[in-house]
């Protein structure tokens, strides 16, 4: 009797066999060959890229795909990295896809990894991606770094207050590596406490006091109002991670999330990314507690709920919830990662670090503990090293995806048809020697001047026109106001042949940073 059922399941497997041959190889060939829209006179990735979108995936699994691209780019300024979809290699195609007045909207992707509401960041209607940044611009307008200030400096001092205890005695004069057991502070690791907590505390006016307990296990609260602890980072990262992975696919990505779950290894990124939207919830929530009890607190949240003269903007919850996601996200993620970069490129630069440290030096008194932004926010060095770190390995290397418009449009003078999807990745773009002369260095002085002035036309690290990122000026106050204080205050040593890890997902998710840190003598150095 089995060997009949076998017999008898036969023909169904040979069919089932039959169709997936002809739906994922010949299929795609076939329409390969097609080319109905034009696309195989742009240079291929890889050989396959034209054919199957795998390649560019199989590229995020190596957590790098961007630094190939930059490779791929120094020849081919144009690339087929999928059935649909170019990279661009020259800042000259920055305008063309995301300046303003640029008729490329983002593309697919941004709607199948939103959840159930879109938020700032993952709106891809025009109009309704200004509606919400006209209710959300007040909250992240210039003006209000003034007001905002304290929260950072608190957060900076108690990050000082944590990295005092720390301190180790001097290295030995002519000493240039420190033993294991004088590491006692994970620079990177600290950046993320301070990021959360001074956009926590910005956005919604809570303490969540990563700083001071020197942890990240927080309360998170599940959609039933049940309460439950878990590690903050932990939940953070693992859903860009699998995204990266799994998103190759528009029309297949939703199966794929879904399938990929019978993978452990996938099944606990879900689990983490369920956490991180749990940690969001019970944010929210305790705000919302406070605002309704009556408490008027200058923050983000508060204008989420009402403008200026107390109207309420009637934002659905879930929408309130999604803005505050993004903000907890994004507004944490790219400032820590950018700080912990910032210190490894000036320790990797000593000379640098002590022209910065001059420039400091110079305008503070020896009592200020935490720089007053309105002292260092013009320093020109003190950005130009900040520029120059964001410009070398942006946060966020991925190129942002973006739809060209249904008659097409002309990008780096070349015609690329409609609804394809492009994009410049930022790591790439900052790459191109015509513009960034010795682009593999770390060379602050490039953004001093007029010159560097000119360089921020095709700076790409906060996005660029009507898309580029809306909290770029807290990130600059938050950096600013920490990197200052921390290099004035303190001398820091990385161990023997140490390398921070780069894993790229949308951004880069950074390995553990290892430092010895103890106090200036700035009298003396001065």
């Amino acid at each position: 009797m089995e060997s009949v059922s076998t017999l008898g399941n036969a023909p169904y497997a040979a069919a089932l066999g039959i169709f997936l041959v002809g739906y994922f190889i010949l299929y795609p060939v076939v329409v390969y060959f097609r080319d109905v829209k034009g696309l195989r006179r742009f240079p291929n990735m890889s050989p396959l890229s034209g054919i199957s979108d795998i390649p560019f995936m199989l590229l995020a699994q190596k957590g790098a795909r961007s630094t190939h691209m930059a490779k791929l780019h120094q020849t081919q300024p144009v690339l087929r990295t999928g059935t649909n979809s170019l990279s661009f290699g020259s800042v000259k195609a920055i305008k063309d896809i995301y300046g303003h007045g640029t008729p490329c909207i983002k593309d697919e992707s941004y709607i199948i990894t939103a959840g159930s509401h879109f938020h700032l960041a993952d709106v891809v209607d025009k109009p309704d991606h200004a509606k919400k940044r006209k209710v959300l611009s007040s909250a992240y307008a210039l003006k209000n770094l003034e007001r905002w200030e304290y929260k950072v400096a608190d957060k900076v001092s108690r990050m000082i207050a944590q990295f005092d205890k720390r301190c180790t005695a001097p290295l030995p004069k002519g000493v240039k590596y420190p033993n294991a057991e004088d590491l006692t502070v994970d620079f990177r690791t600290w950046t993320n406490f301070f990021s959360l907590d001074a956009i926590l505390d910005i956005g919604l006016s809570e303490r969540l006091g990563l700083i001071d307990q020197g942890h990240d296990r927080v309360v998170a609260q599940n959609k039933d109002g049940s309460l439950f602890e878990t590690n903050l980072r932990e939940c953070l990262y693992p859903t860009a991670r699998k995204q990266a992975h799994l998103l190759w696919s528009y029309d297949n990505y939703k199966l794929l999330d879904k399938v990929s779950n019978i993978i452990p290894y996938y099944r606990k990124m879900t689990e983490s990314g369920k956490g991180w939207e749990a940690i969001v919830l019970r944010r929210a929530n305790i705000r919302l507690e406070r605002y309704r009890a009556g408490e008027k607190l200058d923050d983000f949240f508060h204008a989420l709920m009402e403008d200026k003269n107390g109207h309420p903007h009637n934002l659905e919850w879930g929408e309130i919830v999604a803005e505050i996601n993004i903000m907890m996200n994004a507004g944490s993620v790219t400032t820590a990662i950018a700080l912990a970069n910032v210190m490894y490129q000036l320790l990797l630069n000593p000379e640098i670090l002590a022209t910065l440290q001059k420039e400091i030096d110079s305008v503070l008194e020896p009592e200020e503990i935490v720089a007053p932004y309105e002292k260092i926010k013009h320093l020109p060095y003190l950005r130009a090293c900040l520029d120059e770190s964001l410009r070398l390995f942006p946060p966020t290397p991925q190129g942002l995806a973006r739809e060209t418009p249904a008659e097409g449009v002309n990008i780096m003078g070349q015609y690329v048809p409609g609804k394809t999807t492009v994009s410049v990745s930022s790591l790439v773009a900052h790459r191109d020697e015509s513009v960034y002369p010795n682009a593999e260095k770390y060379i602050p002085e490039r953004f001093i001047g007029d010159k560097g002035k000119e360089l921020q036309s095709y700076f790409l690290s906060f996005s660029a026109g009507a898309r580029g990122c809306i909290g770029r000026n807290i990130s600059y106050l938050e950096q600013t106001v920490c990197l200052a204080s921390v290099v004035r205050r303190y001398h820091f040593a990385l161990p023997q042949g140490f390398e921070l890890k780069r894993e790229e997902t949308m951004n880069h998710i950074l390995g553990e940073m290892p430092v010895k840190v103890w106090r200036r003598d700035i009298g003396v150095e001065n």
